[in-house]
This record gives structure tokens, C-alpha cells and sequence, in this order.
């Protein structure tokens, strides 16, 4: 079996040219010629070349077959067929792996080689045709036809093609590095234009399937035209290589050139006053030792000092290290603020700052108190949950003011690297600290408050890692007393550092990490809230941002009523704040211009400014009517009322229902129906309507997605209203889970469905007994002009809404 190459011989002109030694003389022309070719010749496949008549070749011949073959033509003096296999993968060819034109050839020699293969010496004397194998032991056999090669019919201009081959051929080579004179001498002096054409051909380092095509063409000019161009396209190649070689010699020489020079500057330095790398390290050890760390801090840093002095200057793995002591220094170990103890001083600026938020003022005031109880205790971990625009950020911001502290902030959202929290090992290229660390460093104290904005706006796992998982050991407050970072590789204590988190919901935050910390909701304002929000703190910013005064531009409270109901929908204050600013603008522009205008804003001048109103809350119903009940549904901008409509037909009992409902709240209305089906009797429905009849209920606002369980008693009010034909007060509103029982369950998000309640003046509420200790929860003031109506059943609702 062949190895791998198939031809492992020595090289005359350069890596991948096999040493191919050609007849010289036009005489030799007569030891080629086949007169008399047997029909059926030994057939020596080859693999990754193509043998020419005319040449003798060296090859190294490693199968079984190919070895008896060679021995016993070498032993009888027998001419063989030699011809190049298609794929160099196949170890026994047949008649499909062959190609059809090959070279006869005689065994000149063999030799023995250490490795158990056999190198034999072949000379090809003519072409002929491979027909078919017609024995493949012990080795191949093949019928073939003679096909002269074109030794004999050399056209005129024979020799000024050869002379054209020949320049060409010599200018490759002496483009080629590392080639001896002895292929050149060669060329020089072979005298047939038909050994010259196939030695050449033999030489070309192109694919086999080109060298078996000119194997083929019978025409000497055909023949001589296609390696010219083979020629040619090999000195394009030589050029660009000579071309690249250059500049990369070029850019060498620059970049010697500037290290040389860079060496000079180092040594000018060192004369004035050492290295600039001495120099680093001498800085590094003062700060130092004027670090407030402790002793095996110091000692690590000692250390790691000492591997720099190792390290050449040149060496990236200078900056790196550099880099890593610098952070090291930067990172404030025991450096800390004072707390400001004065709980009063603390109240009025967080009152000043914020308007309501009780529960977070007041968490933050028993900190404080504890705190200046027992000077050494864990920093709390909050968490503020909430709609968009209540406060919740900048709640941070006016914590660290009052408690005295540093603010640092970073935003949550989008991230998915988990290196983003615990930062990169060194062993990177690039490596960077995490974004914990990176903004301690940042503010220069090791007890700041430090606000993790929308930590329900991290990505969950991926392929770098789980962020979310990275945060448990960041507001642990059993493991952030040793916090890991990957790039300092030194535990770091937050246990210090007070951490506030915001999210809008924590449906998506990570079950472990919601029990890590203290989670206290902040509802949105109601109306009320927000005039005195906006009075004491919006409009008065937006004065100072436009270089305003008072003097100038005055909002009465019931224009900012007007800015909150009819230009507003939300739950904070972000929508109304951007309005305000748009009429101070407004009134900017109108001063500037020194146009005559009335310090006070009228309600008339609004649709001049802020355009048509966007928002209108839904007032209740006008009057009484059948199948319409109101009820309230939570929304991510705070409380809304919704119409419940139902209807009847002539049907079979079926139930539509209609207005783009998600599935939980599909299921309610199933129950409510069923439930009334059931108990008809009780509710004083005729049993025998529900074959006559259809019911058809509708929520409108049909393209907006509604789902959920609260609307269940809505639901089955309105049902009912239709059965019995009775109309459904006005006044009224209601919310809360049926079951199939008829029991009424409490839901969520009552404080935001009163407000909407009490903002379209609705008077009476009915909700789930177990939603009491909410109302309980919630300030009196909210309640004003509301009347409660607590049931634990759905049996109790129609005395209650139905007119009498």
C-alpha cells in the first residue's frame, strides 16, 4: 500500500515538486516508442500525481499489490501500465476509481526501504487507453489500447514554443527562495520540445484531475498553451508573495526601529531619574502604605507588587498586572462615610424629596435607630416594587442624603453575562472587574447606598451564565460578607453596603433572590397625591430647569386636576411631570418673544399647547341597566373600572364569550354560568330557560389582551341580570374570584382598583371578606366617600346591585 503522499521522494525544486530527471536528447525519442503493447498489461494505480511518458520518477510504493507488481515486472523485465487514481483515499481501486489515460512504463530499479516499503525508479515510454480491470489478484490487470503520445507530430513552431516554456519556467524559478541552480541547468539543456513540454508538465503543483486533463490533449501547442497558463498564473502567485514579504519587511524594520528608540527613551530616563516602570512601583508601594486595609490585604498586595518587579515593561503582562494593583488601591477596603444618626434631620429631607411613601421612609427611619443602637449591624437589603414613575429610583438617591452615605447606581436591564456582576478572570485578554465592584471603587466608600434599577429586567440563564443566580451572593446578607469577584480574586466584605433594588413586578425576578430581600410595594398616587406632587415638586423643578420663576408662569390646582385626569394615564408621575415642562416651555418661547400673556395658565389655552386630551377615565354608567355591571381590574398603570356586558337569545344554552379574554378569565365566566345553572333554583332563575336561550357576554375594548380571576362575581352578576332581567345599580363596582362552590375569594391590587373606583365616582365596592385586612391596610384618607361591602359568597351580591 501506498503512503500517504503516494510519491515520498527527494526534492530538486521546492517543497511539493517530486525530483523528476528527463531524457535530454531527441534521439531518445526512439527508446519510448511501444511498437508491439500486449492487449493486457499489470496496472499500477497512483495516487496524488500523474505519471508523463518521457520522464523517470522515483515512487514509493507501500500496498501489497503494488509491491508484488513492481518486483515481478522488475524480475522479468516487464512493462507496466502506470495510471493516476481519481481519489488518493481508495485503497483498491477498480475500473470507476481510474482514470482512462495512463502511462507504460519499465521498472529501471528497486530498493528496500527501513520502513518495510519499496521505492522503485520508473521510466515512462508512451500513453495508452485503460479499458477495463480484468484482474485484481495478486495484483490489477487491465485491457488496454496504445495511444501514442504526440512525440511524432510536433508542429512547426515547436521550438519557439519550447523557447517561450523555457523563459517562462526560469523566471518561476528564480522568483521561488531556497531553489539550487540544478533545475535551471536542467531546463537549460533538454533539447526535445516534447520532453521539455512534459517535464514541465510533471513539475506544475496543480490538482490531479489538471495534470490527468493534460495528459490527455493530444495537440502539442493545446498542450503547451495550457501549462503557459498554469506557468503564469504560479509567477502572479510568486509576485504577491514577493509583494507581502516586502511590507511585512518593512513594517519589521519600523517596528525594530521604534523599539530601538523606545529602548533610547528608557535609558535617557534612567539617567534623569529611573525607569518609568521603577518609577510605577515606587508610587504603588507609597499608596500603599497609606491604605486603610487590613494585614492580609496588604500582605496579597505586597505579592502580587513583587510579581510586577518580574515582569518587563515591554511585557503585556506588565499593563495587566499594573492595571490589577491600581484597582486594588482604588477599591475603598475600610474606607466608610459617617451615618447621620439625627432621625429628624433624616425624616424632613426624605419628606422634602418625596411626597407619601410612608413605608419606605419609615424602614429607612428604624435603620437609622438601630443603627445608632448597636453601631455594627448588616445594611438592609430592599427591595421597591412598583409601577413606572412613583419614585422609586430616585427614592435612592434622596436615601443616601439623608442617611449621609455615597449613591451609586447601576441599571439591571438587558444584562445576561454573569461576568457582568462577578467579573472576568485575569487569564482573559481583556479582563475587567464586575459592576459591583467597578462602581464601589468608583464612589471611594465601602458603605454606600448603591440602587440595582430594574432587577426584574435581568435575563435568565444563558450561555454566559446566569446573572440572576450571580445576585444571589450580592444581596445574601450570610455571604456578601465575602464577596468573590473573579478578576480581584480576593473576597470583598458588602456586607456595608445598603442595596436598594427596583422592579416594576417581581413575577420575573428569581424565587431566591425576592427571599433574599425585604420587599415593600409602593402603589401608584392617587389624584390628590399627585396635585400636591406636582405643586410641591414637579412644577417648581421645571421652573428652576427653564430659568423660570413663579412670577412668570403660576398653575392653578384645578388646572393640574385637568393635566392629571384628561392628559395623563398612569400610576406615577413621569407623563405628568413631561406635561408641565411642556407648558413651561411654552410660556418660555412666549417671553422671548415678549408676546403678551397671563401669568396664569387657563384651561382654554391647553388644547393650544398639549393638543387633544389622551386619556379619559371611564365614569360610571348614566344610568341603571340589564346585563352592564362595573367592575375593577389592576393595570401596569395603576386601578381601572371595567363594563361587563351580557345578553340573551334564542339558542340552546350555549355561552359566547367575546372582547379578547386570556384563558383564566374564560374559565371564570364557565364557572359563573355553570354555577348559575345549578343553582337556579336558589337564585330564582327558571330551570327550563337555559334550552330556550344563548348567553352572550362582552368585555369592551376588544383589542386590548384582558385576563385574569378577579372579574369572576362581575361576570356572574351580569348573567344573572340578564336571567332574571333585572337592572344593576349604577353606583356599584366589584371585584373577586368565583369558585364553582360560589365562594368569593380575595384577589390583588385593591388599593389601585379603589382609586379608579373613587376617581368615576363610584360610592359602593363589593369584595371578598378575606380583602378586608387590605382595606385595613390602606389610608383612611383613600377611603373617604367609599362604602365597603365584604361577602364570602356569590349568593349575597343580588340584594345588594339589583334595583328593587
Amino acid at each position: 500500500m501506498f503512503n500517504k503522499d503516494l510519491i515520498d521522494i527527494t526534492r530538486l525544486i521546492g517543497a511539493g515538486e517530486p525530483e523528476i530527471i528527463p531524457l535530454l536528447t531527441e534521439e531518445d525519442t526512439k527508446d519510448l516508442i511501444v511498437s508491439d503493447m500486449p492487449d493486457t498489461l499489470p496496472i499500477l494505480p497512483l495516487r496524488g500525481n500523474v505519471f508523463f511518458p518521457g520522464v523517470v520518477v522515483p515512487i514509493t510504493a507501500g500496498r501489497d499489490k503494488s509491491v508484488q507488481l513492481i518486483k515481478t515486472a522488475y524480475k522479468n523485465k516487464q512493462i507496466i501500465g502506470v495510471v493516476a487514481q481519481k481519489s488518493a483515499h481508495v485503497d483498491d481501486p477498480g475500473d470507476e476509481d481510474l482514470y482512462r489515460y495512463g502511462t507504460v512504463a519499465r521498472v529501471i530499479k528497486t530498493l528496500n526501504m527501513p520502513d518495510g516499503s519499496t521505492m522503485v525508479i520508473l521510466q515512462g515510454l508512451d500513453r495508452f487507453v485503460l479499458d477495463n480491470i480484468v484482474q485484481t489478484e495478486p495484483y490489477w490487470f487491465g485491457k488496454v489500447r496504445n495511444h501514442p503520445d504526440m512525440a511524432k507530430d510536433l508542429p512547426r513552431n515547436a521550438r519557439a514554443v519550447a523557447a517561450a516554456l523555457k523563459d517562462t519556467y526560469i523566471k518561476l524559478l528564480k522568483m521561488m527562495p531556497n531553489i539550487p541552480a540544478d533545475p535551471s541547468f536542467a531546463i537549460q539543456n533538454i533539447e526535445s520540445p516534447y520532453f521539455l513540454l512534459n517535464y514541465i508538465a510533471a513539475h506544475l503543483d496543480i490538482a490531479v484531475e489538471d495534470k490527468q486533463r493534460l495528459l490527455e490533449i493530444d495537440d502539442f501547442s493545446k498542450r503547451a498553451t495550457k501549462v503557459l497558463m498554469y506557468l503564469g498564473k504560479e509567477i502572479n502567485i510568486q509576485e504577491l508573495k514577493i509583494q507581502i514579504q516586502k511590507k511585512v519587511t518593512t513594517d519589521i524594520d519600523k517596528q525594530q526601529r521604534d523599539y530601538f528608540l523606545t529602548q533610547q527613551l528608557k535609558t535617557i530616563q534612567e539617567e534623569l531619574g529611573g525607569s518609568p516602570s521603577e518609577m510605577e512601583m515606587a508610587e504603588l508601594k507609597k499608596k500603599s502604605l497609606k491604605k486603610k486595609w487590613k494585614k492580609e490585604i496588604a500582605q496579597i498586595f505586597e505579592k502580587e507588587l513583587n510579581k510586577l518587579s518580574n515582569i518587563h515593561s515591554s511585557s503585556p503582562d506588565y499593563s495587566v498586572q499594573l492595571n490589577y494593583l491600581d484597582f486594588m488601591l482604588d477599591l475603598p477596603w475600610d474606607e466608610t462615610t459617617n451615618d447621620n444618626f439625627d432621625i429628624n434631620n433624616a425624616k424632613k429631607i426624605l419628606d422634602a424629596d418625596h411626597y407619601g411613601l410612608d413605608k419606605v421612609k419609615q424602614r429607612i427611619l428604624e435603620y437609622l435607630a438601630v443603627l445608632k443602637l448597636k453601631n455594627n449591624i448588616k445594611s438592609p437589603v430592599l427591595c421597591l416594587v412598583g409601577p413606572p414613575g412613583v419614585g422609586k429610583t430616585s427614592l435612592g438617591k434622596s436615601i443616601a442624603r439623608a442617611v449621609g452615605r455615597k449613591y451609586v447606581r447601576i441599571a439591571l436591564g438587558g444584562l445576561s453575562d454573569e461576568s457582568e456582576i462577578r467579573g472576568h478572570r485575569r487569564t482573559y485578554i481583556g479582563a475587567m472587574p464586575g459592576r459591583i465592584l467597578k462602581s464601589i471603587s468608583k464612589c471611594k466608600s465601602s458603605n454606600p447606598v448603591f440602587v440595582l434599577d430594574e432587577i426584574d429586567k435581568v435575563m435568565g440563564m444563558s450561555a454566559n451564565g446566569d446573572p440572576a443566580s450571580a445576585m444571589l451572593e450580592v444581596l445574601d446578607p450570610e455571604q456578601n460578607t465575602s464577596f468573590h469577584d473573579n478578576y480581584l480574586d480576593i473576597d470583598y466584605d458588602l456586607s456595608k453596603v445598603m442595596f436598594i433594588a427596583t422592579a416594576n413586578s417581581l413575577a420575573n425576578v428569581h424565587p431566591a433572590l425576592i427571599d433574599r430581600m425585604e420587599v415593600i410595594d409602593i402603589s401608584g398616587y392617587i389624584e390628590q397625591e399627585k396635585l400636591m406632587i406636582a405643586k410641591k415638586h414637579l412644577f417648581p423643578k421645571q421652573l428652576e430647569e427653564h430659568g423660570m420663576t413663579k412670577k412668570q408662569l403660576s398653575l392653578s390646582d384645578s388646572l393640574i386636576s385637568i393635566l392629571i385626569s384628561k392628559y395623563t394615564r398612569e400610576s406615577g408621575v413621569r407623563q405628568l411631570d413631561k406635561v408641565i415642562a411642556k407648558i413651561v416651555r411654552y410660556r418660555a418661547v412666549q417671553i422671548v418673544k415678549e408676546e403678551e400673556y397671563k401669568k396664569a395658565v387657563k384651561e382654554s389655552e391647553l388644547y393650544q399647547i398639549l393638543g387633544l386630551p389622551i386619556a379619559e377615565h371611564d365614569s360610571q354608567l348614566e344610568e341603571n341597566r340589564v346585563g352592564v355591571v362595573t367592575g375593577l381590574a389592576w393595570t401596569a398603570v395603576g386601578g381601572e373600572i371595567l363594563f361587563i356586558e351580557a345578553s340573551k337569545s334564542n339558542g340552546k344554552g350555549n355561552l359566547s364569550l367575546t372582547g379578547n379574554l386570556g384563558d383564566v378569565m374564560k374559565e371564570s365566566a364557565t364557572l359563573a354560568y355553570e354555577f348559575i345553572k345549578s343553582n337556579a333554583a336558589d337564585l330564582g332563575v327558571d330551570e327550563d330557560i337555559f334550552e330556550k336561550i344563548n348567553i352572550y357576554v362582552h368585555v369592551p375594548e376588544g383589542a386590548t389582551p384582558k385576563d385574569g380571576p378577579s372579574a369572576g362575581i362581575t361576570i356572574f352578576t351580569a348573567i344573572l341580570s340578564v336571567l332574571l332581567d333585572r337592572k344593576v345599580r349604577t353606583d356599584f363596582a366589584m371585584t373577586g374570584e368565583i369558585t364553582l362552590r360560589g365562594l368569593v375569594l380575595p384577589v390583588g391590587g385593591i388599593k389601585e382598583k379603589i382609586l379608579a373606583a373613587k376617581r368615576s365616582k363610584i360610592t359602593n365596592i363589593i369584595l371578598s371578606e378575606k380583602n378586608r385586612r387590605d382595606i385595613e391596610d390602606i389610608n383612611a384618607k383613600y377611603l373617604e366617600g367609599l362604602k365597603f361591602h365584604y361577602v364570602k359568597s356569590v349568593m349575597e351580591i343580588s340584594d345588594m346591585v339589583f334595583v328593587k
